[in-house]
């Protein structure tokens, strides 16, 4: 009887399993499985890709996660339902799609991810086509906003002095005029761009006291002559800033009030988020300081914004917009004269950038932009602080609480408005390791003279455009090769063609003591279009010259950077030689026959100078919570030809004025647990200058300033930070005559929601 049951039992369970086997093999299989690739814009695969997969419904399960292999290959495996994938990697910008599956299905997702212009691995202005700092040519830095608030820098001269080969001239503390000198080149030399925007003045040198770095993601430095690329002023390199985009599906926010030292007050917020397939950011700040002595306060206001909307995923618009304006009071050179009490000048700069970025195909990107940047400015001095006294004197006492001196206070009004716009239009082919960039760039010129003391028409108008070629080849892994040239046609001088060329080579690559060896060389032309007063002077006697020929250079730069430590220090050198041609002069002329003048003055193309030297940069990590870098710049520029100069600071021989020789920074950021601190130097040999006032000073003595900024984070999100600039109230100039700021001290409090996603 048991074996009966046996046997009865042990069939039944072999029929239920053989019906559960039946079921089984006739139900689904209930994954669906996604596989693709991941590239770049250029085709080429991208590995390490992070990939999340998140299910859309109230109680989601955990995220199903994946990492491309180095081909870009990936693959999923999902649960029936709607997923957000997202493909996050560094450098790129993230992104996200939205896929329904259903069970046993089998789908295809080939993702391109864009290259971050943000990113401080990739550099967008050295190149047609964003790429990484070791593949370009021309020696490029970029500083991004995590550095930015260790310094708590707030001007664009106080962080961009402590870059290798930049030196600033400043005529006085906050409003003053900063001219940026890069590589030795003049300050009207270096071309400024906002969102791909240029601010130059036509022919001109930007202004940085209105610029400050509120809203500002990243700044990159290009050193070399750019007009390939970038046409008129990119002579001695390019300076271009980034503002900020929205990220996080949960907006971010932040605000921060503070004050210090010479009754300065300042306070902002940003507001930044990302619905969608659209991005948006805004910010504005406020700037006020009553400054140090007389006639020394200033004001800045600053607002942006930056929205995106992507068409599709290979689509996108993008509208920046920035505006900056200030008011100042001008003191003048009170080292050597009494104070101006009434002098004043209001900046205002506002620019714009319009773009669509698209592809077609696999291999083909496209670039439409529309930029315009106006410049207001206003200077006037409308009453005579000082007068010389004196008979015969040509500066008499007008007004009763003038003060008696050797100098005369000018009265003046000026008004003047700048205004460029354009268009640019490029394509580029890119493959694994070629990029083919084609572009044409069409600019419209206008400024506005409202100033009877300006001899050029009150109103002229330049048109200029420009058709350009660059590529990138790769031979082998090793080797990258740029070239490019650019025919700019001008209405005043006509048509030039510009080149540029050059390589960076990985000459070893290394893990141990000896890491990772790259070298690089480059060389490039650069133009400048002569300013507007240069060319359309309307007095007889004091005309301007509209034969004059584009100020030039040739740049040649030699570099090579070295890892050592295992990569926790990086040490790199760069020589540079630049000769510039056919500088604008003003002197003496001969008048035209039968004009009677007391004097003849006009612009002329007569000087001829080169700068050349070196610049060496290390960084390391010391320890876990200490960074120390620094760097050092030789600089030896001179004058080779001056037939017209008027000052001894200006003659044959000399060095070019206000570029030290030497100078350099170094600078300690510390991090340890709640607190942050930042120890940092700069200091600046001896310079050739000049009073201008025929004092006979053309030596500016050298100088080193200290600055210390600390932050300490009360609680998530809240944090108190104070800062003081230089530190040991080092007494010192950077024009003859202007005295820099003393002891500038400030606290505040900042609340900052980094948002989420």
């Amino acid at each position: 009887m048991k074996t009966v049951c046996t046997r009865i039992s042990f069939l039944f369970l072999l029929f239920a399993f053989s019906l559960t086997s039946v079921s089984f093999s006739q139900s689904p299989q209930p994954f669906a499985r996604v596989t693709g690739t991941l590239t770049d814009q250029a085709g080429a695969a991208l590995g390490r890709v992070q990939i999340t997969a998140r299910l859309e419904s109230p109680n989601p399960p955990a995220d199903t996660t994946s990492l491309t292999a180095s081909d870009g290959s990936y693959a999923l495996s999902l649960s029936p339902g709607t997923y957000r994938i997202k493909f996050v990697r560094d450098a790129f910008t993230t992104r996200e799609e939205t896929l329904t599956v259903a069970s046993s299905e089998s789908r295809t997702l080939n993702v391109s991810l864009r290259i971050e212009p943000l990113s401080s691995s990739v550099i967008v202005t050295g190149e047609a086509l964003p790429t990484s700092p070791q593949l370009t040519a021309a020696p490029t830095d970029a500083i991004s906003r995590q550095v930015i608030d260790q310094r708590q820098s707030v001007s664009l001269p106080d962080l961009l002095g402590y870059s290798a080969g930049v030196a600033f001239g400043r005529t006085g503390t906050n409003g003053g005029t900063a001219s940026l000198f890069l590589n030795g080149g003049n300050s009207n030399f270096t071309k400024v761009l906002i969102d791909g925007s240029p601010i130059n003045p036509p022919g001109g040198a930007v202004d940085f006291s209105v610029l400050t770095t509120d809203g500002i993601d990243k700044v990159e430095i290009v050193r070399g002559a750019e007009s390939a690329i970038y046409g008129s002023d990119a002579v001695s390199g390019v300076v271009q800033l980034f503002t900020h985009r929205g990220t996080t599906a949960t907006p971010a926010f932040s605000i921060f009030s503070e004050g210090g030292g010479f009754s300065t007050v300042r306070g902002g917020g940003q507001f930044s988020g990302l619905m969608g397939r659209f991005d948006y950011a805004s910010g504005l700040s406020y700037l006020q300081t009553d400054g140090q002595g007389p006639n020394n306060d200033f004001q800045n206001r600053t607002v942006f914004g930056n929205f995106g909307y992507s068409l599709t995923g290979t689509a996108q618009l993008r509208l920046s917009l920035r505006d900056n304006s200030s008011e100042a009071g001008i003191a003048g050179q009170t080292l050597y004269t009494p104070p101006s009490l009434y002098q004043r000048i209001n900046q205002h700069l506002f620019t714009s950038n319009a773009r669509l970025e698209f592809t077609t195909g696999p291999h083909w990107h496209h670039q439409l932009m529309g930029t315009e940047a106006f410049t207001r400015q206003h200077s006037d001095n409308p009453t005579q602080s000082f007068f010389i006294p004196g008979a015969n004197s040509y500066c008499p006492q007008a007004n009763p609480s003038a003060v008696a001196s050797n100098y005369c206070d000018y009265t003046y009004d000026s008004p003047l408005q700048y205004n460029r716009a354009g268009f640019t239009a490029q394509s580029t082919y890119a493959t694994n390791r070629l990029a083919a960039t084609a572009g044409y760039q069409y600019e419209v010129e206008n400024v506005e003279n409202g100033s009877p003391y300006y001899t050029y028409q009150p109103h002229i108008r330049r048109n200029n455009q420009a058709g350009y070629l660059d590529f990138r080849y790769s031979p082998w892994a090793r080797l990258t090769l740029d070239a490019g040239v650019r025919a700019e046609a001008n209405d005043y001088f006509g048509t030039r063609v510009v080149p540029r060329a050059g390589g960076s080579y990985a000459l070893r690559y290394g893990s141990g003591f000896w890491g990772d060896t790259r070298l690089r060389a480059f060389y490039g032309e650069g133009i400048k279009e002569p300013r507007f007063d240069q060319l359309e002077g309307t007095d007889p006697c004091d005309p301007g010259n509209p034969a004059l020929k584009p100020e030039s250079s040739k740049n040649w730069v030699a570099g090579v950077d070295q890892k050592i430590a295992a990569d926790r220090i990086k040490v790199s050198a760069q020589y540079f030689y630049s000769r510039f041609y056919n500088i604008v002069s003003f002197g003496a002329g001969t008048p035209p026959m039968g004009l009677t003048c007391p004097y003849y003055y006009t612009y002329f193309n007569t000087d001829l100078a080169f700068a050349r030297g070196v610049n060496f940069a290390a960084e390391g990590r010391a320890t876990r919570w200490l960074f120390i870098s620094g760097n050092f710049t030789y600089d030896d520029t001179k004058v080779v030809k001056s037939p017209n100069a008027t000052d001894p600071a200006l003659i044959p021989g000399n060095h070019l004025i206000r570029r030290p020789v030497n100078s350099g920074s170094i600078t300690f950021m510390g991090t340890f647990r709640r607190f942050d601190a930042v120890f940092a130097g700069y200091f600046s040999g001896i310079r050739t200058d000049s009073d201008f006032l025929y004092l006979g000073y053309t030596r500016n003595p050298g100088y080193a300033r200290f600055d210390l900024s600390t932050t300490y984070r009360l609680q998530r999100g809240l944090y108190i930070y104070a800062r003081a600039t230089n530190l040991f109230d080092k007494k010192y100039q950077d024009a003859l005559g202007y005295p820099a700021l003393g002891r500038d001290y400030r606290i505040g409090l900042r609340y900052q929601f980094n948002g989420r996603n």
